[in-house]
């Protein structure tokens, strides 16, 4: 499959966080060809390993399956189901999107309603409506009609967003954060051929709240070095200065400097910096956003792991809808590639 037709499954597959399972078993069917053994771990962190040489570093790439949605938190005795958010999701944008509610009984479509502006009184109209003020219809009649139909509390509710390729290497779909990072782990197997060291590549659980799959997943790897691969704030769009970000999509792939989570290890940013300048693989440096990756709770693990994230800049994360430039994963899975060759100079 081409790049861009691996990413359109990656992001029509639906993962919110907790419910991973149906990206991970996607994930291992993409990993499977390149690697000579994949477990799944207790948290249900998919682990794939190519083996390299005993005495050589072993390095994990990091690239967590979870996407942010909701859960249902209650259904009303009318039908409706409302809901709680899983990660970090603007309210703004909450209001009349189409999601998918996933059921012990199958998936149904459905739509966040509010109460119409037309009887909104005018404090009302004026202000953003929270969460707690939505809900979901799915066209059930009443409370016994949704849970016939399989609903209950705990289910967890997607986007309803289909990938679509737009103009310039652009495309648009849901859950970009992280089957973005998830399709350039499986394209640095893919180009990696034979390694001196040890590659796990895992695909990490329960990201957005919280980095959990990668603390557990990291202890029981136990690599000398690490790397994230995940997305990032693209600032190429009106209202974002330069000094918020001056990250583009199409300029390449971006290494984090530090985070609200980490300071990336010096040898770490050596190492990825002298990689691109030797490949000539154009990259970004970013510093000081908010937010952080899997590379911020692995660095802590154990007695330490040296860690680092390359980054695709990526519209519109966390909403139902992101944007991307499909060359911006190909030359960060080029840039991981060339530096797992170049470990032993490194370290």
């Amino acid at each position: 499959m081409s790049l861009n037709e691996t990413l359109e499954k990656l992001s029509n597959s639906c993962g919110v966080t907790g419910n991973e399972t149906p990206v991970r078993e996607l994930l291992t069917q993409l990993i499977e060809p390149y690697v000579d053994e994949i477990t799944v771990d207790r948290l249900e962190n998919v682990i794939a390993i190519k083996k390299g040489k005993p005495d050589k570093p072993k390095i994990m790439l990091a690239a967590h399956m979870d996407e942010v949605g909701l859960m249902i938190k209650t259904i009303t005795k009318e039908g409706f189901l409302q809901f709680s958010k899983i990660g970090g999701i603007d309210d703004r944008i909450l209001s009349a999107q189409k999601v998918t509610v996933h059921t012990k009984n199958g998936v149904y479509p459905g739509i966040i309603g509010s109460k119409p502006p037309h009887v909104q009184k005018m404090e009302e109209r004026n202000k953003v409506l929270p969460f707690d003020d939505l809900f979901i219809d799915i066209g059930a009649e009443n409370r016994e009609k949704a849970e016939k139909m399989g609903v209950s509390i705990g289910d967890s509710v997607a986007f309803d967003t289909k990938y679509v390729a737009l103009n310039n290497d652009l495309v648009m779909g849901k859950a970009f954060d992280n089957r973005a990072g998830c399709l350039a782990m499986v394209e640095t197997l893919k180009l990696l051929g034979e390694t001196d060291c040890t590659v796990c590549a895992v695909g990490t659980v329960q990201e957005e709240v919280g980095l959990r799959g990668a603390g557990t997943a990291a202890f029981g790897v136990n690599p000398d070095i690490a790397l994230a691969l995940d997305v990032t704030v693209a600032g190429d769009v009106p209202g974002v200065r330069k000094y918020d970000t001056s990250v583009k999509t199409g300029k390449g792939p971006v290494l984090t400097v530090s985070d609200s989570g980490l300071i990336t290890h010096p040898k770490i940013l050596r190492w990825l910096i002298d990689t691109a300048e030797e490949e000539k693989i154009a990259i970004q440096l970013e510093s000081g956003l908010m937010g952080s990756t899997d590379a911020a709770r692995i660095t802590l693990t154990r007695q330490g792991i040296p860690s680092g994230t390359i980054s695709i800049p990526t519209r519109y994360i966390h909403s139902p809808t992101a944007v991307l430039n499909l060359h911006d994963i190909e030359n960060s899975a080029k840039l991981a590639k060339a530096a797992i060759h170049k470990i032993s100079k490194h370290f």
